[in-house]
């Protein structure tokens, strides 16, 4: 039988020894990815056409919305889709060389655009059913946190930033705002999951969906003002109030995404 994967290099390795590539599953919304690249590849869409609706793209490949809207925002990533307000998304003018260097990057894997990307809508998932247990533990040691509070400060003195680096400042104080609720568990393996939610929420498509969310002046300062609500529960040892805060806080940030 010919071996699977590829012979290793190194003379030392023991002979006939393969490397095997990963058998990583790819998310559904990097499958619909992969299926919108195809198009532009074999000229089913072209520069400039412009995509049916999220409703019905949805409808046609029979997955949800909110996958639909996830893999449209990793091709803007990555520069094959653009979008106008008003209009829609469109067939970016040089997509066609954009789909081929990411076809060489990947060689020939089926892997979509940024495949590293966690997709939001499952992150949001995982975090409304993890993230107000989390809050509520923090309540029951009930210990102000120094570094919350600058957080805190730090999005408070720019509520609703405009300027591209404002708001990358303001988001990055929110999501280790998020983080820092779970070291005030004092528990290290809680630390560790915030720890991997904060990386997901520094990726680009959760940053691109993100930045989309709170386009609408006053959606951050609302952020900010629950963000508020949470450590004050949490510090003052609030633990049903604590509980309610992060989960309406979370369920606000998937309508405002577009997620639910």
């Amino acid at each position: 039988m010919e071996a699977i994967g590829r012979a290793r290099d190194d003379p030392s390795q023991t002979s006939g020894a393969v490397e095997l590539d990963s058998l990583r599953t790819p998310q559904l919304y990097e499958l619909i990815a992969d299926r919108l690249a195809d198009e532009v590849r074999h000229a089913v869409l072209r520069p400039g056409d412009r995509l049916p609706s999220e409703r019905e793209l949805a409808r046609q490949l029979e997955v949800s919305r909110s996958s639909v809207r996830e893999a449209i925002t990793a091709l803007q990533v990555e520069g094959v889709l653009e979008t106008r307000a008003g209009a829609g998304s469109f067939v970016a003018a040089n997509a066609l060389g954009r789909v081929r260097r990411l076809a060489e990057r990947d060689g020939d894997r089926p892997r979509a655009p940024r495949a590293v990307d966690a997709s939001p809508s499952a992150l949001l998932e995982m975090r409304v059913a993890y993230e107000p247990q989390v809050a509520r533990l923090a309540a029951a040691r009930a210990r102000p946190d120094a570094y919350a509070v600058e957080l805190l400060e730090l999005m408070e003195r720019e509520p609703d930033p405009e300027s591209p680096e404002g708001r990358a400042n303001w988001n990055d104080a929110d999501r280790l705002f998020h983080r820092q609720i779970g070291v005030m568990t004092d528990n290290p393996v809680i630390v560790a999951i915030c720890e991997w939610i904060a990386d997901v929420m520094n990726q680009p498509l959760w940053q691109r969906l993100r930045d989309q969310s709170v386009a609408v002046p006053g959606r951050m300062r609302i952020h900010m003002a629950e963000h508020r609500l949470i450590y004050e529960s949490v510090a003052g040892g609030d633990v049903e109030a604590a509980e309610i805060y992060a989960r309406k806080h979370i369920e606000r940030v998937r309508g405002y995404m577009n997620l639910n």
